[in-house]
């Protein structure tokens, strides 16, 4: 009796159900995704995060005077002692304050007709020993934005904190662009600025709720006229 062999049929067998079982994970890719997604989803926060209140804003105002209207607030932090090891370091943290002034209207969406920003920059002196603010309108990456800027210099960060907080007189611009309508509709927004900082710095802090300090709040306030 002749012998029969089954070599060819075994390996085309083989081949056969590799290739389903590739075709099998290809396809089933997406959904294998999608039940990790969820699940990550549902996973609770860390500790750390739980019950955070990043900023909180104690104040706002309008104040129109001879040359204008001026918005002013007051915002409440606690600055990560994450944050201050990066400062400790002689690494700058920038914060951002920006006000917008809307018109309301019945027909159509809201007319914004001011907006203002500030960019304010932190830093820790080591040689003298003393922290040094960074104000301007315009952002302050590089040494080109720091010649334009207000400089403060206080002996503790508490204190460099205090007037960082203290988000005074905007000018929104004259009465005359804004309207003298006794109230006006505010937004205004103040975060902890991350995409000023060194590129490495960029990519270590995503996802840290350390820095997430951000707050955002609109409102309809008074015009107040100035003593």
């Amino acid at each position: 009796m002749p012998l029969v062999t089954t070599t060819a049929s075994s390996t085309l067998c083989s081949k056969s159900v590799r290739s389903e079982r590739r075709r099998w994970l290809v396809l089933s890719l997406p959904v294998l995704l999608w039940i990790w997604a969820i699940w990550m989803a549902c996973l609770p926060a860390p500790a750390s995060a739980q019950g955070r209140t990043s900023a909180s804003i104690t104040q706002m105002r309008l104040e129109q005077s001879d040359d204008g209207i001026y918005f002013t607030a007051a915002v409440q932090f606690e600055l990560p002692s994450l944050v201050e090891e990066v400062l400790d370091k002689g690494i700058a943290i920038y914060f951002v304050a920006e006000a917008e002034l809307f018109q309301e209207r019945w027909y159509w969406t809201d007319r914004k007709v001011a907006q203002v920003t500030r960019h304010m920059r932190l830093a820790y002196q080591p040689l003298t020993r003393r922290w040094r603010l960074n104000v301007s309108a315009a952002p302050m990456t590089g040494a080109a934005g720091l010649g334009i800027s207000l400089n403060q210099n206080f002996d503790t960060l508490g204190d460099a904190l205090d007037a960082i907080k203290r988000v005074g007189r905007l000018r929104m611009g004259d009465v005359a662009e804004i309207g003298d309508d006794p109230q006006q509709q505010v937004m205004f927004r103040f975060r902890l600025d991350t995409s000023q900082l060194p590129r490495p710095f960029q990519i270590g802090v995503v996802g840290q709720s350390d820095w997430n300090i951000a707050v955002e709040r609109t409102a309809r306030l008074p015009v107040e006229k100035q003593k």
